[in-house]
C-alpha cells in the first residue's frame, strides 16, 4: 500500500519561504526516486522538481531553478521542497510524487493527496 502524504503548504507573501515534506511509506523509499509536481488553477500538473533515489543527483523546472531545493532523508522515508523568494505564481497545489515499475514493465505513478501553497500579499 503506497502512501504519500504532502505537508507543509501554507498562505505567505512574496519572498517567503516555506518547506514542504512527504512522509512515504508502503514502498522501499530509498530505491526510488521521487519528484514534486504542483497545480495550479486551470492549468496543467507540471514537474517542479526530481531527485535520485540516494540525493545525488536533482532536476528542476526553469521556474524552479535558483529557489527550490529539493532534498531527501532516506533514513526518514521523507522528501523535501525547501522554497524560498515565494513569487504568486507559485500558487498551486503541491503534490508528491514516485513512479513505481509494475510487474507488466510499464510505470504506475503514486501521488500524495497534495498540500496546498498560496503566494499572495
Amino acid at each position: 500500500q503506497v502512501q504519500l502524504v504532502e505537508s507543509g503548504g501554507g498562505l505567505v507573501q512574496p519572498g517567503e519561504s516555506l518547506r514542504l515534506s512527504c512522509a512515504a511509506s508502503g514502498f522501499t523509499f530509498s530505491s526510488y526516486a521521487m519528484s514534486w509536481y504542483r497545480q495550479a488553477p486551470g492549468k496543467e500538473r507540471e514537474l517542479v522538481a526530481a531527485i535520485t533515489s540516494a540525493g545525488g543527483t536533482t532536476n528542476y523546472a526553469d521556474s524552479a531553478k535558483g529557489r527550490f531545493t529539493v532534498s531527501r532523508d532516506n533514513a526518514k522515508n521523507t522528501v523535501y521542497l525547501q522554497m524560498n523568494s515565494l513569487k504568486p505564481e507559485d500558487t498551486a497545489v503541491y503534490y508528491c510524487n514516485v513512479l513505481i515499475r509494475t510487474l507488466t514493465g510499464s510505470f504506475k505513478a503514486y501521488w500524495g493527496q497534495g498540500t496546498q501553497v498560496t503566494v499572495s500579499s
